[in-house]
């Protein structure tokens, strides 16, 4: 029997760990031809020789998704011959906790600039790559932060919302040309980026209390989301923001004030207090 991505060639920008790579895992399993992106390439070639080790060969691509010419090149390295791709997935991500009347002015910009623009450049050079292909399936993951109102995380909410909101124009104006893009939502999930909130215990199990499924987010449970936006299983659904976070979004955002340290405004700005 035929695979059900064989002859599809896909890119995932942040492929060396955690969400990124079990996603990538899934589209090898199935028969996409995988190239994963990222900045280190010794990350991406333990991920590389560990897919090996289970039977699935892929490549690597050193990735700046910060850099529009690194981004494109990553593109021409993941598609075939004829400059075609037909599955973009990224991995964007960067959060600090902060009042919003603290944030440094270039700290809020770097944290939404660092969640929206590897998501722009790789839409923008992938889906140039799938017209060629005649149309393709493009897959950001955003976050549950996105939907809320999530106190001491402006800037990373800020940009994450904006992704979502790339990803619904971008699906209205690309829908004609056959390229699909949606998003990905994930809650509270265990990878290495968010090693030092698991270590946190009153923390999680904050998060655990406002999920009706009580436990925490594996890479799986977010790669089987990316897997089915990327495949013709979901050939008909696009623009959508997909949740998977335990059923958080059915109740609140953790308040991160007694959880993490924080500086109260009141000290720093009434107090002369440190930021």
């Amino acid at each position: 029997m035929t695979a059900p991505l064989a002859g599809r060639r896909a890119i995932v920008v942040g492929g060396g760990s955690g969400l990124g790579l079990a996603g990538a895992r899934l589209l090898a399993r199935d028969g996409a031809t995988v190239t994963l992106a990222g900045r280190t390439a010794a990350t991406l070639e333990a991920a590389r020789e560990g897919l090996a080790g289970e039977g699935l060969e892929v490549g690597t691509v050193v990735c700046d998704a910060m850099d529009a010419g690194s981004v494109r090149a990553a593109v021409a390295a993941a598609a075939d011959d004829e400059g075609a791709l037909h599955i973009a997935v990224v991995v964007p991500g960067t959060a600090r906790t902060s009042s919003v009347l603290l944030y440094g002015d270039d700290d809020f910009s770097a944290d939404v600039d660092g969640n929206v623009r590897p998501v722009f450049l790789l839409l923008k050079y992938a889906g140039q790559a799938m017209l060629r292909a005649g149309g393709g399936s493009f897959v950001a993951i955003s976050s549950t932060a996105a939907a809320f109102s999530a106190r001491y995380l402006a800037g990373y909410s800020a940009g994450k919302a904006a992704v979502d909101q790339l990803v619904r124009v971008a699906a209205d104006e690309l829908g004609r040309y056959g390229v699909r893009v949606n998003s990905v939502r994930p809650g509270m999930t265990r990878t290495p980026s968010t090693a030092r909130s698991f270590a946190n215990e009153p923390l999680m199990a904050a998060f655990l209390a406002e999920q009706p499924i009580a436990r925490h987010g594996e890479p799986d449970d977010v790669a089987a989301a990316i897997r089915y936006f990327a495949g013709p299983e979901s050939s008909w659904t696009t623009g959508q923001l997909l949740a998977v976070d335990g059923g958080n979004t059915l109740r609140s955002f953790v308040d991160y004030e007694g959880l993490v340290p924080l500086a109260d405004p009141r000290d720093v700005i009434l107090g002369g207090g440190p930021a």
